[in-house]
Formats: structure tokens, sequence, C-alpha cells
């Protein structure tokens, strides 16, 4: 058994996988000061209510975009699994050509969404690819319709974008993000959730249609991440949702630099 983990700066998204079918999946909270320890009971714990042997666990693969946390992680994979991780960094093989300026700026998390959706969007259906990762940052990628990375697009995330107005309106509260009943809001809760939800949709529409005509025209869209399933339904642009799309990256990479 293959545990994929995804450090991300507001979740740590971890999977297990058996061959190339995704068992079970996790979701934890990102927390900068958890130690190894820490992380080890904890995702034993996980791994035991799932009736899953730690020592099945004969394989682990990591992508990290939280420094913090990458040797933390690294530490405890090899006191409590016994396996040493094969960690996502500038120089590994990926199988995919990344045209990027300077390839070792690109965060894993887009090398790996880039990589699954190639692998089961881009081979059958030759058109370049555009994947949309709703995080704490929100991510565009382009992927040409040969399978190489050609870059992309990075906006504040939509809980960034509430918080900042929480923190620098002093009259404004501290809203969650969600789909408001109408555009035209009644009160001032309201009418953020509004400029929020629906403003991010356009900005996601607006950007996507743009990145299409850049790369010809016909495009396919894949959306991932936290907030895929609150926000995609009312995009026009996006083709298929798929949560597990960093993990699979992820368990491709490591079978890559097995072989």
């Amino acid at each position: 058994m293959l545990l994929a983990i995804d450090i991300g700066n507001t979740n740590i998204v971890l999977g297990v996988f058996e061959g190339d079918t995704l068992g079970r999946s996790w979701r934890l909270a990102t927390l900068r000061e958890r130690t190894a320890d820490e992380l080890g009971l904890l995702i034993s714990e996980l791994l035991e209510r799932a009736g899953i042997a730690i020592t099945s666990i004969d394989g682990v693969v990591m992508a990290s975009v939280v420094p913090q946390l990458t040797a933390t992680m690294i530490d405890m994979s090899e006191r409590y699994l016994g396996a040493r991780p094969l960690n996502l960094e500038p120089g590994l093989n990926t199988g995919m050509p990344v045209l990027y300026d300077n390839p070792a700026e690109v965060g894993a998390d887009r090398i790996v969404n880039s990589i699954a959706a190639y692998e089961q969007y881009g081979r059958v259906r030759h058109l370049p690819l555009i994947v949309v990762d709703f995080g704490t940052a929100t991510t565009f990628d382009a992927v040409s319709a040969e399978g190489a990375y050609l870059g992309g697009v990075i906006c504040p995330g939509i809980q960034i974008s509430a918080d900042a107005l929480f923190q620098r309106a002093a009259r404004l509260p501290r809203i969650d993000v969600r789909k408001p009943a109408r555009v035209v809001g009644k009160t001032t809760v309201a009418s953020m959730q509004s400029g929020l939800f629906f403003g991010y949709v356009g900005m996601v529409e607006g950007l996507v249609h743009r990145m299409r005509e850049e790369l010809g025209g016909s495009v396919y869209c894949i959306a991932t991440g936290g907030l895929a399933d609150v926000i995609s339904p009312e995009i026009d642009v996006v083709d298929v949702v798929d949560r597990d799309l960093t993990l699979n990256g992820l368990r491709l990479v490591f079978e890559r630099n097995r072989r």
C-alpha cells in the first residue's frame, strides 16, 4: 500500500492506495507547530480506525508547500511508518516537461495536479487542459495537448478575500463563504456573500476564457481543491470536478520514480 500526503497551507490531505485504487482519504487542518510525534500518532490512529495495518504501508510519497512541515513529515514517516518518503522537489523525475522560466518556482501541488489531469483527461481527449485548484490560493494551470506544463495564474483564495474584507474594513463582519439566495443583497452580510461568491465565479470564468483563447480555443477544464464542490456548479467553464486529483498525481510520480 502507498500513503500519499499533500501538505497544503490550509489542509493536509492523506490517501492510501492499493495499486492504483484510492481506498481511504482524510483531510487534516494544517498546523505548522505540530511535531513528528503528534503527526505520527494521529496518522496511526486514522489508519487503525480504517482497518489498515501500519505495517502494510510500504511506500510514502509527499508534496509540500509548507516548508516548516516538510522535514517534520519526513521524520514522522521514517519513525512511525518505517519508510523514507519520496518528496516531490525540484529535480525529481515527474515525467512532465515544465516550461516555466524557472521550473523550481512551480509549487509541487501544481505539478502533480497537472500530471494527474493529463494522464486521466488529456491523453484521451488530445486537448490542452486548464486545472483550477480552489485552495488557500486559487491556481490555474495550463497543460499542452502533448503533456507539457505551460504555466498558469495565481489568485488569492476566496477565504483570503473574505478575511481581508474583515481585517481592512472596520465596519464589516467576518463571514462564512457560501452561495447567497440572490445577487442583490438586502443586508451587509448578504451583500458581502454575494460579492465574494459571485465575484469569484466571475473571476474564474473570465480567467478560464482568457486562458482558453491563448491555448487555441478548445480546452478541457478540471476543478479540484477544498472548495471545488461549492463553487464549480456555478461555473459554466468547468467540465469535471476531481477532488482526488492531487493524490492521484502523487501516486503517478511515485510509480514513475520507483520504476
